[in-house]
């Protein structure tokens, strides 16, 4: 019989699994976005690599705000010093997210990080508030965005020749960006980071929890789904069936929705297969890769998309693959190779040390 340190344990594992499926994911997208066809796929192969887009990235954003809440065990609630202290260290830590970012966004202009780093930053503020509150954030935050679209165009500083913000640079297109049509603006997609830490609050040890989740991610994921069939079958206007059948951008509700029922499968599944297979040698592997995610993500935008650019003859741009697309056979098994390099990376290095290099640097910085 498990004791409770135990199936603690196995929840991190759990929720470790989630952060190394989403990285596969990560892996898959990106590298397809800069070398394969990931606009116009016109094989199933192409099409199969395009399933990963939004969903990885979905997992990796709420499994952040699982993080951030998790964070909150072993405070002391009715201690303000403890409190305080937690809330300087979650600061400091999007702080640190910012600025890696937007030095990454020179080289990557899809960045992540800035954006996690606006989400923690609001995630500071609210470290102590009741769980429902997060719900009804994220509720907002989905509504925010749907609102600027009646007030600014959702093209406004985009060249979609290149997929490259124009004015990223300036006060008022930094801000449009990061509030409102970048890739992973505050407004829809901090609805995620506030599922995540509402997710974080929740009894993983109880495993009618974790399946409620699992069916209300099942509910919602067939629900849309089915609403994406109807659209394909011209049940609907023109209007609408753009609307239902969007992809990643702009992030409508019925595309948030599909990507947040995802990842509610995704994440009591991987929190199972931690309970289930806690002393595996490989699991453990993932959970180790898992908790450098953040490296990971840095290495494989800058060595990952190096090495494949010699690999294949071509020049890194940063960009839209605006050369003959990579055969998307050959994207997959590059991302599934340097995935496993990545894993035995981790294995490696975690021998000698505790926390992978970017996340040791955080934790210097934040405390």
């Amino acid at each position: 019989m498990h004791t409770f340190t135990d199936r603690m344990q196995q929840r991190v594992i759990g929720f470790d699994l989630a952060r190394a499926y989403a990285l596969l994911g990560m892996f898959i997208v990106n590298f397809n976005f800069s070398f394969g066809s990931i606009m116009a796929p016109d094989s199933w192969m192409g099409r199969f690599l395009n399933v990963f887009t939004g969903n990885s990235t979905a997992i990796f954003i709420i499994c952040a705000g699982m993080g951030v809440s998790l964070m909150r065990n072993g405070i002391a609630m009715d201690s303000p010093a403890e409190k305080a202290q937690l809330k300087s260290k979650v600061l400091k830590r999007s702080w640190f997210l910012f600025f890696l970012g937007l030095l990454l966004y020179n080289w990557w202009s899809g960045d992540i990080l800035h954006f996690y780093g606006g989400y923690m930053h609001i995630a500071a503020f609210l470290l102590f508030v009741p769980g429902y509150y997060y719900v009804v954030a994220a509720v907002l935050a989905i509504l925010v965005f749907h609102g600027l679209l009646f007030v600014i165009p959702i093209e406004t500083g985009w060249d979609f020749t290149t997929f490259l913000y124009t004015d990223f640079w300036s006060v008022g297109g930094f801000l449009r960006n990061t509030l409102y049509n970048g890739w992973n603006a505050l407004f829809p997609w901090l609805a995620y980071f506030l599922t995540g830490m509402w997710l974080g609050r929740l009894n993983w040890t109880n495993t009618a929890k974790r399946r409620n989740v699992f069916v209300t991610g099942l509910t919602i994921f067939s629900v849309f789904q089915a609403l994406r069939f109807l659209a394909k079958q011209a049940v609907f206007n023109s209007f609408w069936t753009d609307y239902i059948m969007a992809e990643y951008f702009p992030p409508y509700l019925p595309f948030m929705m599909l990507t947040l029922g995802f990842a509610l499968m995704v994440i009591p599944a991987c929190m199972y297969f931690g309970d289930r297979f806690a002393k595996n040698a490989f699991v453990l592997a993932l959970q180790q890769t898992g908790q450098m995610t953040l490296s990971h993500y840095v290495i494989h935008l800058t060595l990952g998309m190096l090495l494949l650019g010699l690999l294949t003859g071509k020049q890194y741009s940063g960009l839209l693959e605006d050369e003959a697309p990579t055969p998307p056979l050959y994207i997959l098994l590059y991302a599934v190779v340097f995935y496993v390099f990545s894993i035995l990376f981790s294995v490696a290095w975690r021998k000698k040390f505790r926390l992978g290099p970017l996340e040791a640097l955080m934790r210097k910085f934040s405390g």
